[in-house]
């Protein structure tokens, strides 16, 4: 009986077949990239706010104030005892009657002229001057309710942690295609019901819902593309992750076209139903099918993919190999049961941890300060393009590990140099920490390709999706961890980063080369895999 591997390269290793499902699974990445970085828009702050007093709506409307004129006599007494009060988070302590005159609301700062007025905190009453359609301005995420902005992207992030575990394990269970097409679906629900949602408690809790679901598109779609195609062809599962960029580069062209967070929320959320049709051209994968003992339904697959690649299978190709090794509900235990699956799953949660942790500290650090948010996302996101090319371009010639390695180590050392660079040169800073930005989305890049290559089928998922969780716990310390260190020394967290990536850079090396070998299929395979094998 031939082996998956021999029936595959005579199917056709990317052939017609393998590139269409491979060009309609990369639409993911856009969705998905959008997902990911919605909240600056979703969340942008509004230009400027304050607090109205109580019964101020009524009496102003009486009165015949304009908003200009209701925030002077608002605002204004509350700096004639403290000029650096603005009128954002504190409020007169007083409570406007709209039956009395408009005049006589004025006489009753007249006693604080010269003192302080009494002052109480706002609660709520915002006013928005021309407000920028966020959920900031929606659900009042200002003041005091400030930090709960950050709560909803930690909440995003929590879904995708939690996403990688149950989904992962359930598309090693139930198969990928299924698991693609539901959490398709989860996510298009969970984001209209976001769009909508009545209060901020509702959009926490569907949001955090469209993470989880979010990420379970994500992960089963990159590993359907790398397990149709032949060893030789697995580069595809870098080029899948230009289409995350792409997402990124759409996303500000998406909210200057669109004026509401909530337009921006559905055009995000909706592509996502498109999707379900792939149901009909994209076949549940092969390899996955041989692991739950489904040789006919592989081999049946696999003739459709030889039909339309232009090629014939063998007539005596009735069956394939199945591997031997029992079918169980993977676990964790399965992932550090022997010695090298041990050794591979630490470094590739490490390498997890650290690339997403120090991806999001530069772009954080970098930020989009003032000037034009919807162009300087757009800049800050294409300097990530070049690195897929440059993988692309060496990955095959030099292996994995030397680019992920390098990469690292590249990464460290320009955080290590912006630190102590002076700040009146602020463009070569600005220079050396993108050098760091693009070394580490490399590295970024690199590990989603390696840790699919170095688990068995009957693991791939579980353990891409276990291990990238490590990711998602990085996205949750990175602001934590920069602004806490920062209020020590602006450019700790540049230390920090340094560590991290150098200690990666180091570990990675460890790995097994995986160039032009075929996907493991089973835990024997990978304990066989080359190790220590020089990486030039």
């Amino acid at each position: 009986m031939p082996s998956f591997d021999e029936v595959l390269k005579e199917a056709g290793e990317f052939g017609r077949f393998q590139k269409r499902v491979f060009f309609l699974l990369s639409q993911t990445g856009i969705t998905f990239s959008s997902l990911f970085a919605s909240v600056v828009f979703l969340g942008r702050a509004p230009d400027s706010f304050w607090c109205r007093i109580p019964g101020a709506a009524e009496l102003s409307e009486r009165c015949g104030w304009t908003l200009e004129e209701e925030r002077n006599f608002t605002v204004l007494p509350l700096q004639l005892g403290n000029e650096s009060v603005r009128g954002e988070c504190e409020r007169l302590d007083v409570t406007w009657d709209p039956s009395v005159s408009c005049a006589s609301q004025l006489t009753r700062y007249s006693n604080h002229s010269t003192g302080n007025p009494p002052l109480a905190p706002c609660h709520d009453n915002w006013v928005y001057e021309q407000p920028h359609s966020s959920i900031v301005s929606e659900y009042d995420l200002v003041c005091g309710n400030a930090w709960m902005l950050d709560l909803s992207q930690a909440i995003l992030n929590l879904g995708f942690l939690v996403g990688a575990f149950i989904l992962g394990y359930a598309a090693d269970r139930y198969g990928r295609i299924l698991i693609y097409l539901l959490s398709c679906l989860g996510v298009g629900i969970c984001g209209i019901i976001v769009a909508f949602s009545p209060n901020f408690t509702v959009f926490l809790i569907f949001r955090f819902l469209q993470g989880m679901f979010g990420k379970g598109t994500w992960m089963t779609s990159y590993v359907i593309v790398t397990e149709i195609v032949g060893s030789d062809q697995r580069i595809v599962g870098i080029v899948i992750q230009i289409f995350f960029t792409v997402g990124i580069l759409i996303l500000p062209g998406i909210a200057y076209l669109i004026p509401t967070w909530q337009g921006i929320q559905l055009a995000i959320s909706l592509p996502n139903f498109l999707f379900l049709l792939y149901y009909w051209v994209v076949p549940e994968s092969p390899r996955w099918l041989l692991t739950r003992k489904k040789g006919e339904k592989a081999l049946k697959i696999m003739r459709n993919i030889a039909k339309h690649n232009g090629k014939f299978l063998s007539p005596h190709y009735s069956e394939i190999t199945i591997s031997n090794e029992e079918v169980s509900n993977p676990s964790f235990l399965d992932l550090v049961r022997t010695p090298q699956m041990r050794r591979n799953t630490l470094i590739l949660m490490y390498a997890w941890f650290t690339s997403a942790l120090i991806y999001q500290g530069l772009v954080m650090r970098l930020g989009i300060i003032g000037g034009n948010l919807y162009l300087d996302f757009f800049i800050s996101a294409a300097v990530e393009l070049p690195a897929a090319f440059l993988i692309i371009v060496t990955i095959d010639r030099v292996g994995r590990r030397l680019p992920f390695a390098t990469s690292n180590i590249v990464a460290s050392i320009a955080c290590l140099i912006t630190a102590f660079l002076p700040e009146d040169i602020p463009w070569l800073k600005t220079t050396v920490a993108t050098l760091g930005r693009l070394s580490i989305t490399i590295a970024f890049e690199v590990v989603y390709l390696v840790n699919s290559e170095l688990y068995p089928t009957t693991l791939r998922n579980f353990g891409v999706s276990l291990c990238s969780s490590l990711c998602d716990l990085g996205g949750i310390i990175a602001p934590f961890l920069l602004f806490r260190l920062a209020a020590i020394w602006l450019e700790l967290p540049l230390i920090i980063f340094s560590i991290l990536a150098a200690v990666c850079g180091l570990l990675v090396l460890l790995l097994p080369e995986t160039k032009g070998i075929s996907l493991p299929e089973t835990v024997e395979d990978v304990e066989q895999l080359p190790r220590y094998e020089r990486c030039f």
